[in-house]
């Protein structure tokens, strides 16, 4: 015989904390150093002129000024021509 009642399974314990991911400081913000301006997974906005990469990805402002975003075209390693956005602070 069993000493102790047999649990059930809990559905209900699996939940995670959110990340709160995303773009923090929009364009024409001013931004102070180390002020975060994107927290992101992967390098999906690249790091401009005053801007950092954190070992997260996060990027973060270096100098004082204002947040602007712009397109830059990269080069793939196989040749084909793609757009990146560029953080950058003014």
């Amino acid at each position: 015989m069993a000493h102790k009642k047999a649990g059930g399974t809990a559905k209900n314990l699996s939940r995670s904390n959110p990340q709160f991911l995303g773009v923090k400081l929009y364009a024409g913000e001013k931004a102070q150093p180390g002020s975060i301006i994107i927290r992101q997974r992967g390098t999906k906005f690249m790091a401009g002129k005053n801007v950092r990469v954190g070992k997260d990805h996060t990027l973060f402002a270096v100098a004082s000024g204002i947040v602007s975003f712009k397109y830059k075209q990269k080069t793939k390693y196989d040749g084909r021509k793609v757009l990146r956005k560029v953080v950058s602070v003014q």
